[in-house]
């Protein structure tokens, strides 16, 4: 039976936070949207994100948990509640099920059981809207060429949809999304994340400010000091009323990988990294890696895009990056310094300035690629025999 459960998970334990999550993802259409740590958040987490399921790890301290799930649970009667537990204890699970916790499932998880709770919450939940996809779009050093390729993105993308196409800036400090469109916002994601909780479509609309290519631009803060009020959870409810409401969301940024970039990647249905062939540059990119592996993520939707590939990259090649990543390049945008350098000074897409350029047929081509999943193109996980010939380049590679 098919399933697309969007799912919030809840876990304080760490130490069991990698384990949890990898054995949860193994499970075909289950998507960890948004992972939360601090209880406080929970009922904020559960209005702001769109989620069909709140999977609540109890341990350490199950019945402190199991109170604020239940409260969880009953202010949110469309959101499925299924607690995780070590403990069988009886009196532990009827106190859930009279709070109105769908299902409890003991550690260690049994696979038949997780599944048929999944089904259930999958044949139960009501019809909803079909949602749009979000794509992030990270720089894994400065000066990789990020935003301009998350603009020109957002901007292939529009000519293949009819649901419209959101570019963001989550540079809440630096971000030229707005200064490569040349548009120029009256609001920003500032503006929204004032009050994420009660945001409208007409809220958003408003902020967003149309681009004659036909897609619509979230810019970064005006002033430095409204980036510090934007947290994690602000970000996520932004780009979860903007996926609700356009067919694709393509994000500049992250711009590191801290506890709101992973609330961002949980939350993406495809991550970018785009790196060059330089030996920091993939270095920062196999840190990231690394990083979200031992973190129990997924990296089905991760990919690894090279940028400014060219006859002057110098003794790397992406044979190399392959085996020192140990996953595959899924796309390489070529070096078209004029091309791309004039686009952003005139504030034009490329489609628009330089149509005809290698580097505008390469993004056009990622965008069909990402467009069309029925390709069969597989993220960064399941590449581990690229890790066993890293041989000499390795040493390149590890950290000194």
């Amino acid at each position: 039976m098919g399933r697309n459960i969007r799912a919030v998970l809840f876990n304080s334990d760490e130490s069991a936070a990698a384990s949890l999550r990898s054995t949860l993802l193994e499970f075909e259409g289950l998507k960890i949207v948004a992972e939360v740590d601090e209880p406080i958040l929970l009922p904020q987490v559960a209005q702001q994100v769109s989620a069909d399921a709140l999977l609540v790890h109890l341990d350490p301290d199950p019945h402190t948990v199991l109170a604020l799930a239940g409260e969880v649970a009953r202010a949110n009667p469309k959101i499925a509640v299924v607690a995780i537990s070590e403990s069988s204890d009886g009196q532990l699970i009827l106190s859930a099920l009279r709070m109105g916790i769908r299902e409890f499932l003991t550690k260690p998880l049994n696979k038949d059981e997780v599944g048929q709770a999944l089904d259930k919450i999958s044949q139960t939940r009501s019809e909803r809207d079909v949602r749009g996809k979000l794509i992030t779009v990270v720089g894994c050093s400065g000066g990789v060429g990020a935003t301009a390729l998350a603009t020109n993105l957002a901007v292939e993308m529009v000519q293949l949809t009819s649901g419209g196409v959101v570019a963001v800036d989550l540079d809440y400090r630096f971000g030229q999304v707005g200064t490569v469109l040349d548009v120029e916002p009256s609001f920003s994601i500032a503006d929204l994340c004032e009050s994420p909780e009660l945001l409208e479509p007409q809220m958003i609309e408003r902020a967003l400010v149309s681009h004659p290519s036909g897609i619509k631009v979230l810019c970064r803060p005006e002033q430095f000091l409204q980036a510090d009020n934007i947290t994690a959870a602000h970000c996520v409810g932004v780009l979860t009323g903007l996926v609700n409401l356009s067919e694709y969301v393509v994000v500049d940024g992250p711009t590191r990988f801290d506890i709101g970039a992973k609330a961002i990647f949980d939350l993406a249905d495809v991550n970018l990294l785009v790196i060059h062939l330089l030996v920091p540059c993939v270095r920062s990119a196999r840190r990231m890696l690394d990083g979200m592996r031992e973190a129990g993520y997924n990296l089905s939707r991760t990919h690894i895009i090279c940028n400014r590939v060219g006859r002057d990259a110098g003794s790397l090649s992406i044979a190399d990056v392959e085996a020192t990543l140990g996953v595959e390049v899924f796309a390489t945008i070529p070096d078209d310094w004029a091309a791309v350098s004039n686009s952003v000074n005139l504030g034009e897409p490329l489609l628009t300035s330089a149509e005809k350029s290698r580097v505008r047929t390469a993004i056009a081509d990622l965008a069909r690629s990402l467009h069309e999943p029925s390709n069969g193109l597989e993220g960064a996980e399941g590449h581990e025999e690229a890790k066993k010939n890293r041989g000499l380049l390795g040493k390149i590679f590890s950290e000194a």
